[in-house]
């Protein structure tokens, strides 16, 4: 079959609800400052999908120190790669001041956290290697594993006997090989909200040789005292040897950082494809990092004003009976029965008639005959926001249980 072909009939799991929900369900166009409220299709809504945790993205000092960079450097200076053109003091401060916050010894700043998660997986590892991960892993971790010519092992999400076991078969074959194992976890988990068993996964350091390699994109910044993430949370920061972090979800921006040893970063900066192939983050987003940064540091509030919002809503739910799974972070999941049919019907009725925009996740992120409603609270919502989407949720889930969105009709909204 040709290509084109082949792509025109077979849209994928997603794709093939083009016709349906494309503009509506998929692509939506928010406008409006980046709040709890914004502007849906010509209405207000409550927005509860926006990866904004500490309310930053609107912060006064933030934009400011924003539209200053911008205004001064452009959003294209420097051009080039770090390695060729692309280096500046402002890169190398970031480094300097965000190793020291994670209190590790050196610090790599990357363009996009995505591509640099590809690229730390495929430049850390070869052949000799067998990497070991957690069957829940994020698309990036996937993908760069793609990108290994060794061998891989997965185990059931977060279900410690099988890492041991998988564990053994891979030190067999690195005994062989004269490879090493490196395995892959999350901090916390983004669509269920839980986390990685990193205490659990430290503790079998003393009986194989591993490396831990852990993306924490929606811990940094939420979990911990300082805001340094899962591994401050669960007090075993000092054992994660690479530490992964993004600036799309609690800074509220572009880009990423990787922390490690210092002879790791060295060769880390010159061995990440993403990196030394690709033009470095603009001076003007580095310089928003490190207002950002300062701002974690010395601002508490908004992390505190984050988690009294998470602990109402997860508490209030959990009142009335709601499913909200094992959820220990910020990321709220709410589990409901239906298909396709019945998500759609219940999006557009949350979108039209309550004014409440939230994410809908179905198969193939979950399974079959499962929906999740995906709820990300941010320190800029407030508490009667909060009881105003329980309030909500309880007589959708009413509704869903009589019955009233179970015709299994897909309802289009193609605009």
């Amino acid at each position: 079959m040709d290509i084109f072909e082949k792509v025109v009939a077979k849209m994928g799991p997603l794709g093939q609800y083009y016709e349906h929900g494309h503009g509506y369900y998929f692509f939506p166009k928010l406008s409006g400052d980046i709040s709890n409220r914004m502007i849906y299709q010509g209405k207000e809504r409550l927005i509860w999908s926006l990866n904004n945790y500490l309310g930053l993205a609107n912060h006064p000092e933030v934009r400011k120190a924003d539209a200053e960079a911008a205004a001064k450097f452009g959003l294209a200076y420097q051009m080039g790669a770090r390695m060729m053109s692309g280096q500046t003091d402002y890169h190398e401060q970031f480094e300097k001041e965000i190793a020291e916050f994670m209190g590790k010894e050196a610090a790599y700043l990357l363009n996009f956290g995505y591509q640099g998660m590809v690229s730390v997986i495929q430049s850390m590892v070869d052949r000799k290697d067998v990497i070991v991960y957690d069957s829940e892993a994020h698309a990036c971790i996937l993908d760069g594993m793609q990108l290994h010519f060794g061998k891989r092992f997965v185990y059931p999400h977060n279900n410690m006997e099988s890492l041991e076991k998988q564990l053994q078969r891979a030190t067999k074959i690195t005994n062989e090989t004269g490879g090493g194992i490196m395995v892959i976890t999350e901090g916390v988990y983004g669509m269920a909200g839980d986390l990685g068993k990193l205490t659990d996964i430290v503790e079998l350091k003393k009986k194989y040789p591993f490396r831990l390699l852990v993306d924490d994109a929606h811990g940094f910044g939420t979990m911990g005292k300082t805001g340094q993430g899962t591994g401050e949370h669960l007090g075993v920061q000092d054992e994660i040897d690479i530490y992964f972090g993004t600036f799309a979800k609690a800074f509220a921006g572009i880009g990423g950082f990787v922390a490690s040893k210092k002879e790791v970063i060295k060769f880390l900066m010159y061995n990440l494809r993403s990196q030394v192939f690709a033009k470095s983050l603009p001076v003007a987003m580095t310089i928003g990092a490190l207002k950002r940064l300062e701002i974690l540091r010395t601002e508490p509030q908004h992390k505190e004003k984050l988690w009294t919002i998470v602990h109402a809503l997860q508490n209030g739910l959990k009142e009335q009976g709601f499913n909200i799974g094992n959820t220990e972070s910020p990321v709220t999941p709410v589990y409901f029965e239906g298909g396709v049919g019945e998500a759609t019907q219940i999006t557009y009725d949350l979108r039209e008639n309550y004014n409440i925009f939230c994410s809908i996740v179905i198969y193939p992120v979950v399974p079959k005959g499962v929906l999740m409603l995906r709820i990300i609270p941010t320190a800029v919502h407030t508490l009667e926001d909060v009881d105003y989407t329980i309030k909500a949720f309880a007589e959708v889930k009413q509704k869903l249980n009589a019955g009233k969105y179970s015709d299994g009709i897909i309802k289009s909204m193609m605009v």
